[in-house]
């Protein structure tokens, strides 16, 4: 049995933030963060908009891009390391507020931007096992939760999400190839510490802002990055039987600009065979893969009969990739 994927839909916020805005928070200008990193603006959130909103803004978009109802979902799946709450799961606002059946709902967190791509993975042996239509979500609100005075982490980051409905059949794109893999020994380079057992969160971590301190190693990351979206992209090829050469699009979670272009390269890809959008956006963690593909479709990007690779990292370290055929 083929599974694919149904329906796409994503929710930007209103609210777009320059670089140059960040001069007022911290010493940054826009040369710097563009230079550095690609970005030129990304979203923000609204104050009186949760995690919760964005992510059921996506997913009505995606059901009705399937033509589906929401009555039709078999399962939702969330990707979120910004939860609406600490307990319960953001799945559980999502479900309620979707309107849907009392179906399994539950969050994949800590797995930072690998998330949507993991979730993805995971719909799909649903599918395959129990023929069941999985929702699947990558929603971050990262500006309400990061330390607006660390310019090496503040200015990465922007909000947003995406959703696949991901069930039987070809459907929009058919699902041929999945890899995911995790390597726990490079848990430290990227992370959020407080706030756990290990290191609870208490006044005066809070008072000096420890809360929201982003561990981030950027060259070990970036290594990492590329070396292991690399090697799960040329897995699911290979599972699936083709060439790089044969693929019309690849679709990568958008970190920055150096990362895209280091996996283009390693992948013998032309830089026109690379989707960005990061300059735009930011980096939106779990979201930006789905938010990435939904709008390589809605631009044109994608024809009927092309193969797309998605493939993405984050905190865990983990590390996703999935081939599809529109």
């Amino acid at each position: 049995m083929s599974v694919g994927l149904l329906g796409l839909g994503a929710y930007l916020p209103e609210r777009i933030m320059t670089n140059a805005e960040w001069a007022e928070y911290v010493d940054t200008s826009d040369e710097w963060i563009t230079s550095r990193t690609g970005i030129h603006r990304r979203r923000v959130a609204a104050a009186d908009q949760n995690t919760a909103d964005l992510a059921v803004a996506a997913a009505e978009q995606a059901i009705a891009d399937s033509g589906l109802t929401v009555a039709d979902i078999d399962e939702i799946i969330v990707a979120t390391d910004t939860p609406e709450v600490y307990i319960p799961d953001t799945a559980s606002f999502v479900q309620t507020r979707l309107g849907a059946r009392e179906v399994p709902a539950y969050d994949l967190g800590g797995s930072g931007c690998a998330g949507f791509v993991l979730g993805l993975d995971i719909a799909r042996s649903r599918a395959l096992a129990n023929d069941r239509r999985v929702l699947v979500i990558g929603v971050e609100l990262l500006t309400r939760l990061m330390n607006w005075q660390d310019r090496n982490t503040c200015v990465l980051f922007g909000d947003a999400a995406g959703a696949a409905v991901v069930g039987a059949g070809p459907g929009m794109a058919e699902i041929l190839a999945a890899n995911a893999g995790t390597d726990g020994t490079r848990s430290d380079i990227l992370g959020l510490e407080v706030g756990g057992t290990r290191m609870p969160f208490t006044e005066e971590r809070a008072r000096q802002g420890l809360h929201k301190e982003i561990v981030m190693h950027g060259r070990e990351v970036f290594r990492e990055a590329v070396r292991r979206m690399t090697a799960a992209s040329m897995d699911v090829l290979e599972q699936a039987g083709v060439g790089i050469e044969d693929v019309a699009l690849v679709v990568p979670h958008q970190a920055n600009q150096r990362i895209l272009d280091a996996v283009g390269d390693r992948l013998g890809v032309p830089p026109e065979k690379v989707f960005v959008n990061v300059h735009e956006y930011g980096n939106t963690g779990s979201a930006s893969v789905p938010v990435a593909l939904w709008e390589a479709r809605a631009q044109g990007r994608i024809q009927p009969g092309d193969l797309v690779l998605l493939t993405a990292f984050g905190a865990g370290f983990h590390w996703a990739a999935l081939l599809v055929r529109f």
